[in-house]
């Protein structure tokens, strides 16, 4: 994949980013986001970012995700680029093709292929 220039980040923490082999290898659009607090000792911006019908025992497995940068992500999924100044602790699902709200826990992830 050519990887554009989408996003320019410019947190003081960096551009890192745990992305779930479902999005970079399987092929899914991002269906469930989480930005967590930053590990302050890596560039990370605290985001997570999976398909969205991962369970544990996959995100357990250190072989089942990686770290990008978060411009690279959102080549594979521009869907997620207005949500991505979210404060640390939020969580959002989508809801449809193009759309993601705010994680109540009230709605079925819309889990979909690239």
């Amino acid at each position: 994949m050519e990887v554009k220039e989408l996003i320019h980040w410019d947190e003081p923490n960096g551009e890192g980013c745990i992305v779930s082999d479902r999005i970079t290898k399987d092929g899914y659009k991002v269906g469930y986001m989480v930005r967590e607090k930053p590990d302050s000792n890596r560039p990370d911006s605290g985001w997570r970012f999976m398909a969205g019908d991962e369970d544990d025992a996959y995100m357990n497995n250190v072989h089942n995700h990686h770290v990008f940068a978060i411009n690279t992500v959102c080549n594979y999924d521009p869907d997620i680029i207005p949500y991505l100044t979210a404060d640390i602790n939020s969580a959002f699902i989508r809801v449809d093709s193009h759309k993601f709200e705010l994680d109540d826990g009230s709605k079925p992830i819309c889990i979909e292929k690239q």
